[in-house]
């Protein structure tokens, strides 16, 4: 019942949804000491995938194993996944009857104002010394030159492997044994071959689209404003499953809707599967939503019981600094190329400039800022 009520009222992304973890499962319920959710949030940020979703799938695995930590993760995502799904089907409902989306023109640029506002954001909270900012740079340029997916995980390795050779800086500690249990990497491997040899034999598009996603969910390190520009890159320039105006909606409802920001994955399967009707795009929605959560939850799996060993290496904790840098260095990247095809007007170049003067100043929660941009393309 903490879950659901945690994924009903969760808005605003990991920093937000951490404090309200704090507040609820640690000094309302004490299911856990503040510490060690914290400390799962750390091994929730050097893992790939959702980290709100992973802290919350780790909570359920530290307090009652496997079972409860599946059952978690059903409970956090399937609000999001529902009205994400929901929302593309209203959305395309609007095209087929030639119902103008202008309402929504306002939310676009309010989404690319959010982009550049969460890589601000994570920059200044992880970014500490001069190698942090020049990878940051460095990643942006690659990333916005050659805006291919295979580049995403060649930028966060590279990252990661070139802040790793500062280790010296970190503070040795004593290392134990480390025991690792395989069963869960070998579930993950095994799925995604699976996945990938189904999907090329088959042709299926409901197939392919979990590869993809399942695929996504294995690269992805920072949380859903990484993922975005990923499949930003995908969906809509390579493969046109989607136009523009619709991702940018998406993006834009993943700040209206409570809980994972991983939710856009809902609904770019959603969207991805519309010619084949209602059914398509719930079917699209759940392969893409299973695709997306199931790495992350093997990882978790995977890392949980050596964790307290891993971490005591200074190489991996000086590797952090270049992944989150090369992650926001992507987010940045996709906020300008999203950005671009908006200057040829000032109403979206106004709209981006204002929403970053409320999300610095006002502290308006993202929420409130995106049904008033809603409120303000019906009325005018």
């Amino acid at each position: 019942m903490d879950i659901l009520l945690l994924s009903l009222t969760a808005f605003g992304g990991p920093q937000v949804h951490l404090m309200m973890m704090i507040e609820r499962l640690v000094r309302k319920r004490r299911y856990i000491t503040e510490e060690e959710l914290l400390e799962l949030q750390a091994l929730c940020q050097v893992l790939p995938g959702p980290s709100s979703t992973q802290t919350v799938t780790a909570i359920g695995l530290k307090i009652g194993g496997q079972p409860l930590a599946y059952l978690s993760l059903l409970v956090w995502s399937l609000p999001a996944m529902v009205l994400m799904t929901m929302a593309a089907i209203g959305i395309h409902y609007l095209e087929q009857n030639a119902i103008s989306l202008s309402f929504t023109r306002f939310v676009g640029p309010m989404a690319v104002a959010f982009l550049m506002y969460g890589a601000y954001a994570i920059a200044r909270k992880v970014i500490h010394n001069a190698l942090g900012w020049t990878l940051l740079i460095f990643s942006t340029v690659l990333a916005y030159l050659y805006p291919s997916p295979y580049m995403t995980p060649v930028l966060i390795v590279s990252g990661g492997i070139a802040a790793s050779l500062n280790f010296k800086k970190h503070e040795k500690m004593e290392k134990g044994p480390i025991r690792i249990r395989w069963r869960p990497l070998i579930f993950w491997i095994s799925v995604l071959i699976a996945a990938a040899v189904v999907g090329k034999i088959t042709n299926s598009l409901p197939v392919r689209l979990f590869e993809n996603f399942y695929r996504n969910g294995s690269l992805v390190f920072g949380g859903g404003q990484v993922l975005i520009p990923i499949l930003y890159n995908e969906f809509v320039e390579f493969k046109h499953y989607l136009t523009d105006q619709e991702f940018l909606a998406g993006m834009a409802l993943t700040q209206v809707v409570p809980g994972p920001v991983f939710s856009i994955a809902t609904f770019v399967g959603s969207v991805s599967l519309q010619a084949d009707g209602v059914p398509g795009e719930i079917l699209g929605g759940f392969v893409a939503t299973a695709g997306i959560f199931l790495p992350g939850t093997f990882f978790i799996f995977f890392a949980y019981p050596f964790w307290d060993q891993l971490k005591k290496y200074r190489g991996i904790r000086a590797s952090l600094e270049g992944v989150h840098a090369a992650s926001c260095g992507l987010t940045i990247a996709a906020a300008i190329s999203l950005l671009e095809p908006m200057t040829a007007s000032w109403q979206p170049l106004l709209t981006v400039a204002g929403t970053l003067l409320l999300l610095f100043f006002a502290r308006v929660p993202s929420y409130i800022i995106i049904i008033a941009g809603l409120l303000l393309g019906i009325v005018f």
